[in-house]
């Protein structure tokens, strides 16, 4: 593969600079460079910046309202917007649901979802995760059992999904349930699309490490779904969800965002001073820093071959296992860094301080200060969610090496 970008790809990465220098909002861009948390409000508004350009679901075919984009030009993007600030878009209705739809939806579906997804109608969430089923996710017991009455054909659905992320926004959620009990476990479980205003359907918010409430439980008791909410076929749901994961995976491993960090942890090893000395200048703690930058090389090179695979029509297997995990030790090391740079000024779950300044930190480090220890705390869950990392080392084993 060639790394050297064409003539062509360079002029679209300054109209990528260009666009983000004229319409990220800055509100938004301040939020993100100081590691705040974005509101609904935020995050819609930003969606409605990419989609009125044409670039939301920037991996999209064109004829499904993409812009038609190759692997090269989604890595610029990717990269540009991490490093500008640009927040990462919520990525349950374009980047996982959608490629879904695309690939398995019959053209009923495709024609009313994917418009309302591109409009900000409907706010997805994700229904995999049970308490007893979750890197596992072939142990789903959420039930779907199909009735028909004088109100039609439709689904009566039971059960509780768990880790459900920003839930509490969504107005829709996609779930694997189980439809057959009497088959293997793979072989019984349905892809399905519930409207979260119908009866049954109860939320409720899980406190994280970062005191955050982002991640909720759902629970569902005789709920009514629609057949027409049934993706492909039925009792075919595993096939769909592991094209999915591949999707949240490759991610997962956030690599524009991990350049940005990168770019974040120099300026406070610059700025942060052990023994009278800039921490960049440390022996030990450079060392980590180069071996950290090192990894984060290869990842890229990595991503573009996975993203270039996709592109041509192909799904990433075993590669966005080994992205998933790499693009989180990663990630989760620079936070690390920075948290330890920052030594006892990383005070957490001070909100006062993240939202307001924490006045006894470093000139020029307010902002690190208020938030590297929620960070570094929030972040842990990288090598969990999107099936744990020991999973993927499983995965990597069966395909790779036939163990």
């Amino acid at each position: 593969m060639d790394l050297q970008f064409t003539p062509q790809e360079e002029a679209f990465r300054v109209e990528v600079q260009s666009f983000l220098a004229d319409k990220l909002p800055k509100h938004i861009s301040q939020k993100v460079k100081a590691g705040q948390r974005l509101s609904k409000a935020d995050q819609d508004e930003w969606h409605a910046v990419l989609n009125e350009r044409g670039w939301y679901a920037n991996h999209w075919p064109m004829e499904n309202g993409g812009p038609g984009w190759g692997a090269v030009e989604k890595f610029i993007f990717d990269t540009e917007c991490a490093l500008a600030g640009g927040p990462r878009v919520v990525p349950f209705g374009v980047n996982m649901l959608g490629p879904v739809l695309i690939k398995y939806g019959n053209e009923q579906q495709k024609n009313y979802w994917l418009p309302r997804m591109l409009k900000g109608e409907d706010w997805w969430c994700q229904g995999y995760s049970e308490p007893g089923a979750g890197s596992d996710l072939a142990s789903v017991k959420t039930t779907a059992v199909r009735v028909t009455d004088e109100t039609g054909d439709h689904y009566i659905v039971n059960g509780q999904k768990t880790w459900t992320t920003q839930g509490q926004h969504a107005n829709m959620i996609f779930c694997l349930v189980r439809t057959n009990r009497e088959v293997k476990a793979q072989a019984g479980i349905s892809f399905l699309l519930v409207d979260m205003n119908t009866p049954g359907v109860e939320v409720r918010p899980i406190r994280t490490l970062d005191g955050d409430k982002d991640v909720n439980e759902v629970f569902f008791t005789d709920v009514k779904v629609p057949v027409e909410n049934l993706v492909g076929e039925e009792n075919k749901g595993w096939t769909y969800a592991k094209y999915l994961l591949t999707y949240e995976r490759t991610g997962i491993a956030g690599v524009g965002f991990c350049i940005s960090a990168l770019a974040k942890l120099k300026v406070v090893a610059a700025k942060a001073h052990k023994n009278g000395k800039p921490l960049s200048q440390d022996p030990l703690f450079a060392a980590r820093m180069a071996k950290v930058e090192i990894d984060l090389e290869n990842m890229k090179t990595t991503n573009l071959r996975v993203i270039a695979a996709v592109a041509g029509g192909g799904v990433p297997g075993a590669e966005s296992s080994m992205l998933k995990i790499r693009g989180t030790e990663i990630r989760q090391e620079i936070l690390s860094l920075i948290r330890r740079a920052m030594g006892v000024y990383a005070v957490p779950y001070i909100d006062e301080a993240q939202y307001e300044g924490y006045a006894d930190a470093p000139v020029g480090l307010i902002d690190e200060a208020a938030t590297a220890a929620a960070n570094y705390f929030n972040y842990r869950k990288l090598s969990i969610f999107g099936g744990s990392n020991e999973i993927q080392k499983n995965i990597i084993s069966k395909m790779i090496l036939g163990l």
